[in-house]
């Protein structure tokens, strides 16, 4: 009987089994990371935006879609879900498939003020997402009704202390900048003021208008054209330093209210575990709408900035709010009714 002696075969003894090895490789599927990463994006891609449509987020979402849906030759539709201060629409893309064609328009409330003003958050801001980039950073400006009887700050003042029952104000949802600056102005001037929440900036302003309620802290974008035409009146804004669009608007710093400062960003992000060459296909077409002469052309006009970054630097951004804000949070008293 012949007997026979085991022989390893491997790439560098047997040229056969080389070719063999190589067929096998082109021959296997590719995993859907890999497909998906060479061709992304083949079909449509959904952002969800967490405003009614009108806002300043839907403004700017429809600007920065239409200019990334002109880059990656594929359609950019908008789902506009509304509630929960954001939370509805952050769970929708929690949820979905981490494949690049659902995302989420991130901002300071459901990525960073939620953590604390939600004890029953129902996903982590930091490990449920993948950061893309920040788009956009603005003040609030506090505004009135053109035919409010408060036409500086300080009548502003004297009226809350005085009005039976206290000012009320409208905002954007519950633990938006509007609400949380809300309830920072009542605690700092010692009057009562009513917080009226509404889903999204423009039903917000709407009753403003009508004399519903006695005032609002605004984005920029939002609040502009009611402004120029004098339904609306601004009595201050929250940024560090004047802006350039309202350069006669004193900050509340300047007035005598330094604790109110705060910036709002907004930016995209995406489910965890989003595949490595879609973060980085997706970062550099937003990052590139972002910074189109569209785009900055309509946000440098209404007092907002450009603001993009890493995705790693967006996730320290969003880590670092979740505890800046949080102290806001807790010393305004704010909590989810």
């Amino acid at each position: 009987m012949r007997s026979f002696r085991k022989v390893r075969l491997g790439p560098a003894t047997c040229p056969i089994r080389r070719v063999l090895f190589a067929a096998l490789l082109l021959a296997a599927p590719r995993t859907p990371a890999l497909a998906q990463a060479d061709d992304f994006p083949s079909r449509a891609i959904t952002i969800v935006v967490p405003f009614t449509p009108g806002g300043s987020a839907d403004v700017l979402m429809r600007l920065v879609g239409q200019k990334l849906s002109e880059s990656v030759k594929q359609p950019v539709l908008l789902d506009n879900r509304p509630g929960g201060g954001g939370n509805v629409g952050a769970l929708s893309v929690k949820l979905a498939p981490p494949d690049g064609y659902t995302l989420f328009m991130a901002h300071t409330g459901t990525h960073a003020v939620n953590v604390s003003l939600y004890p029953d958050l129902k996903y982590d801001p930091i490990k449920d997402f993948q950061a893309i980039t920040p788009l956009i950073s603005f003040p609030s400006i506090l505004v009135v009704p053109g035919s409010s009887p408060a036409k500086t700050l300080a009548e502003f003042v004297a009226y809350a202390k005085v009005k039976p029952g206290g000012l009320s104000y409208s905002s954007q949802g519950i633990g938006s900048s509007g609400h949380l600056l809300g309830e920072m102005l009542s605690r700092s001037v010692g009057a009562i003021m009513v917080h009226v929440p509404y889903r999204g900036v423009a039903p917000a302003i709407t009753d403003l208008i009508a004399g519903r309620v006695d005032f609002l802290f605004s984005s920029p974008i939002s609040a502009f054209a009611y402004i120029q035409d004098g339904r609306l009146r601004t009595l201050a804004i929250t940024s560090e330093k004047r802006s350039t669009i309202f350069p006669d608007l004193a900050t509340l710093a300047e007035l005598g209210y330094p604790e109110l400062h705060m910036l709002t960003w907004f930016g995209i992000v995406a489910p965890a575990r989003l595949p490595a060459p879609v973060v980085k296909k997706l970062h550099t077409e937003f990052v590139m709408a972002a910074h189109s002469e569209a785009v900055t052309r309509m946000l440098v006009s209404q007092a907002t900035d450009v603001f993009t970054a890493t995705p790693e630097e967006f996730g320290a951004l969003m880590a670092r709010d979740i505890v800046r804000v949080g102290k806001v949070v807790r010393e305004a008293g704010a909590r989810a009714e």
